[in-house]
């Protein structure tokens, strides 16, 4: 992300807009939870963030008022299953902000992306609870009652799409055999895919992450599916399923964990794209977006130092 005319709260607000299309879809699909995991992280993330500055004798306000705790929550609270337990965001919203920004010294000092942090650290801890998708549309007090654990999430619960065609494939079915079609996958990415385009207009973010993370999606998912397509899923299945679009214009595009330079860019993206590829098929979890931006955050020094522009005169 970028700009020279907008301060970091206009920036920030700025992509919170565009985030505006993918939660409504998320919404039209899953319903009211999706409002209060929001709500809970909001909250959460402007405590912990005030809390921790307290401690330090920091000033609160202009930290808080930047809006970057705020974004922070909110990528979080729509990477989550919308049905998960009230602690669970509670829990990751406050290890995002204590562990992925505020121990570095806060905003511009941490290496890796906080929302994504917050997200591993919750898939690798409480598994079960983070891969427990509603199944259907909640109602506002649906939401609240399996949220906050008033009553059983088996019946309004399944797995995402990726998920499903993990676990099929490994019980020895082929791809022509699954259903590989999720509307609300496909209209949630949609919106994304809108929001992002919108960020590059207004020149929140250049292109370059972006179109270099899709294009490894591209490559190394048509380059599996030419290998055996019974076993990988094709190319438009990894494009619009599970948080690609989110992945690509959102969160690889974090001003601060991202690399700096024009040709970096396009490094760290392409490099991005093919590791969500390829956690998606050989690893132990179904979506690897959030495990391929922390790895290719801790390159990004390296990426930057190789890939800086020739002074001009030399």
């Amino acid at each position: 992300m970028h700009s020279n005319a907008l301060n970091t709260n206009q920036i920030m607000r700025q992509v919170i807009y565009a985030l505006a299309l993918g939660i409504g879809a998320a919404y039209t699909f899953f319903g009211w939870g999706v409002v209060l995991q929001i709500v809970l992280a909001v909250v959460t993330a402007v405590a912990v963030e005030s809390a921790f500055l307290n401690l330090r004798k920091l000033p609160v306000k202009p930290a808080i008022s930047d809006g970057s705790a705020v974004l922070s929550a909110v990528l979080l609270a729509i990477s989550i299953p919308s049905i998960a337990p009230w602690w669970i965001i509670v829990v990751g919203t406050a290890f995002a902000i204590i562990f992925g920004k505020q121990l570095y010294g806060g905003l511009g000092n941490n290496p890796f992306n906080p929302a994504m942090l917050g997200y591993a650290f919750l898939l690798i801890s409480y598994p079960l609870q983070m891969t427990t998708w509603a199944s259907e549309f909640l109602n506002l007090s649906q939401a609240m009652n399996t949220i906050f654990n008033l009553t059983s999430v088996d019946a309004l619960s399944g797995a995402t799409q990726l998920d499903e065609v993990k676990t099929q494939l490994a019980l020895g079915k082929v791809i022509s055999e699954l259903e590989l079609h999720s509307i609300s996958q496909a209209w949630i990415n949609a919106g994304f895919l809108l929001g992002g385009l919108y960020l590059i207009v207004r020149k929140i973010i250049t292109w370059h992450i972006p179109v270099a993370f899709i294009a490894g999606i591209i490559v190394i998912s048509s380059m599996l599916y030419l290998i055996d397509h019974q076993i990988y899923l094709p190319m438009q299945n990894h494009l619009m399923l599970g948080a690609t679009m989110l992945g690509a214009f959102f969160i690889a595009t974090d001003p601060v964990s991202a690399s700096t330079t024009p040709k970096g860019r396009l490094i760290y993206g392409f490099l991005i794209g093919v590791l969500v590829v390829i956690i998606r098929v050989f690893g132990g979890y179904p979506d690897g977006v959030a495990f391929a931006v922390l790895l290719m955050n801790i390159t990004v020094p390296l990426i930057d130092y190789y890939t800086q522009p020739k002074v001009f005169g030399k």
